[in-house]
């Protein structure tokens, strides 16, 4: 498997690009907002990857950070929702944007992606919920998550004038909202629970530091009178 590419970005299209390594051409796939974030034709790129490989299709789909490539994962793997879907969810929300309507049960928000219906979207919602706090908390050791299963990184052979710049790191909103998910999970609160009320704190906060994050959601935890 294919898990990142650098090379040279050879050609673009509305929902692929093309990215030349070692003369060789690989077809990429990815969400509008990693579109819209890649560099020009003709610059030095680098990306990770998911392959789908099935009797009839090779297909390679492109992600900036480690978060949006596990969300891609997990939302592919629930019933009805294939890559395409996927994507279109990412491109609508963002990796942050999923995290925080999953763990917040906001099934709107996912249905305002493109082919996203409202059964699909409580589908989602319900299978992943468990799940968003393992990926929220990404954000504050992408080091330590990388250290997992080793990537096969395909880079070029041959240095070019412009270096190819690693994959974009991990937002400080993810990076604080990962930390302020620690930081209530040492206090004692559930995955969930803590989940839910770091991303209510952060969708009203974009801007907060991981302390901010923290008394916010623990206004949000404390007992209402």
């Amino acid at each position: 498997m294919i898990g990142k590419l650098t090379g040279r970005l050879d050609y673009r299209a509305a929902d692929h690009v093309l990215i030349d390594v070692r003369g060789v051409g690989y077809i990429v796939y990815c969400s509008d907002r990693t579109m819209a974030a890649l560099p020009g034709v003709g610059e030095a790129v680098s990306i990770y990857t998911d392959m789908v490989v099935r009797e009839d299709l090779m297909q390679l789909y492109g992600f900036l950070s480690l978060i949006e490539k596990e969300w891609h994962r997990l939302l592919c793997s629930v019933q009805g929702v294939g890559a395409k879907v996927s994507l279109a969810i990412l491109s609508a929300l963002g990796p942050d944007g999923v995290s925080r309507a999953i763990a917040l049960g906001d099934w709107g928000a996912v249905k305002a992606a493109k082919g996203v219906g409202p059964k699909t979207a409580q589908r989602i919602v319900l299978d992943l919920k468990d799940k968003a706090p393992g990926v929220m908390a990404m954000g504050g050791k992408v080091t330590e998550a990388m250290e997992g299963p080793a990537l096969d990184v395909v880079e070029l052979s041959e240095p070019t004038s412009t270096p190819a710049p690693a994959p974009r790191p991990v937002p400080g909103s993810a990076a604080a909202s990962a930390g302020a998910l620690s930081a209530l999970s040492n206090l004692g609160y559930g995955p969930s629970e803590a989940a839910s009320a770091v991303a209510e704190a952060s969708a009203g906060l974009p801007e907060a530091d991981e302390a901010e994050l923290i008394r916010a959601a623990l206004k949000l935890l404390a007992p209402k009178s």
